[in-house]
């Protein structure tokens, strides 16, 4: 290792960074769209940090109000990652939308957009024989339904009905299940080369779910986490930084300077007169899913209407942020922050 990290733990750098995502405090707000792909982090806001390990974070102000648009990559670990650092950077309520690509799972075209209602986890099945294929364990395991913030799911659902241009054909289903897999391929029934014994595994999600709509890879981990945060007090313990900036590296625009703010010590759970904030400070979590494939007729969507639904999408889900009510006392401090800073 070219670096010492004091604290396995939580490991931050010296200027108090987070060590993947490469934020630290007043470099993310309290509204948060999170992506995939860069190419949908943009067009919100001139501060901008790219860390080693692939993270985009962009915060600054969409129509006056602090936003932050992450985008994480793909998967459980990546979204572990996401939730987890930004949720020890930022003081008060935790809003998250989701945007993201999927497969479809039910009669609708490509360029549908679902907001699911909850979401189930399949993972495959590390104790099976996947060479012999006779174990007595199942090859892939489906959890129970975690549900998504009714409050923002409902919003972000009328926001993008309301905001739909003419020029887009496909529509919003927002009565759905989602399933969120481990991997792209197996865990998600398709057939490649290798032994994954997933040929009924479709049927079986659907058969046990039968609301059941799109497949992804994030979802459920991130209302998972939102859904397990403590409502009721929760303490971190002070870290002891790094001695070195070197494991983050983060790329900065350079206008405007980076957050000024100190790094707090634990997530707090009161406002700026000490008051207790109840209920303490929570993670609110949904998603706006984009079906770029349909797995009933192989369909798949064009580039054109690629550009035309996230185009859409992306402004409803900054819009249904915004008019989001976050109550004042439950916002992050802006003096010193990134969005504040000229």
């Amino acid at each position: 290792m070219k670096d010492l990290i004091l604290d396995a733990n939580f490991p931050r750098t010296l200027d108090q960074r987070v060590y993947h995502l490469g934020i630290r405090s007043g470099e993310v707000a309290n509204r948060i769209v999170t992506v995939g792909a860069p190419s949908r982090a943009s067009g919100i806001a001139p501060f901008t940090l790219s860390s080693e390990r692939g993270f985009t974070t962009i915060t600054g102000r969409y129509k006056g109000v602090p936003v932050s648009v992450v985008s994480i990559g793909m998967g459980y670990p990546n979204a572990d990652f996401f939730v987890r650092e930004v949720r020890e950077c930022l003081t008060g309520d935790m809003v998250v939308i989701r945007l993201g690509s999927c497969g479809g799972l039910i009669d609708v075209p490509v360029g549908t957009v679902v907001v699911p209602k909850a979401s189930v986890a399949v993972t495959r099945n590390y104790d099976y024989d996947f060479i012999n294929g006779d174990s007595h364990e199942l090859p892939y395991r489906i959890s129970k339904p975690v549900d998504a913030d009714p409050e923002l799911r409902h919003a972000l659902s009328a926001t993008l009905q309301r905001t739909r241009p003419p020029t887009v054909s496909t529509g919003v289903v927002d009565n759905a299940i989602n399933a969120s897999a481990d991997s792209f391929y197996s865990s998600q029934g398709r057939q490649t080369s290798f032994p994954d014994h997933n040929e009924t595994l479709i049927e079986e999600l659907k058969s046990q779910h039968a609301e059941l709509a799109t497949l992804e890879m994030e979802t459920f981990h991130i209302l998972h986490l939102a859904a397990n945060w403590p409502r009721s007090t929760h303490t971190t313990a002070t870290v002891t930084p790094p001695v070195t900036t070197l494991p983050v590296a983060p790329a900065m625009t350079v206008p405007p300077p980076p957050s000024t703010q100190g790094q707090p010590p634990s997530v707090s759970t009161t406002d700026a007169e000490g008051r207790t904030l109840c209920p303490k400070p929570r993670i609110r979590a949904a998603a706006a899913q984009m079906v770029f494939a349909s797995r009933t007729t192989q369909d798949f969507i064009t580039p054109e209407t690629v550009a035309a639904v996230e185009a859409w999408t992306g402004r409803a889900v900054l819009e249904a942020l915004v008019g989001f009510e976050i109550e004042p006392d439950r916002l992050h401090e802006e003096a010193g922050s990134v969005w504040e800073l000229k």
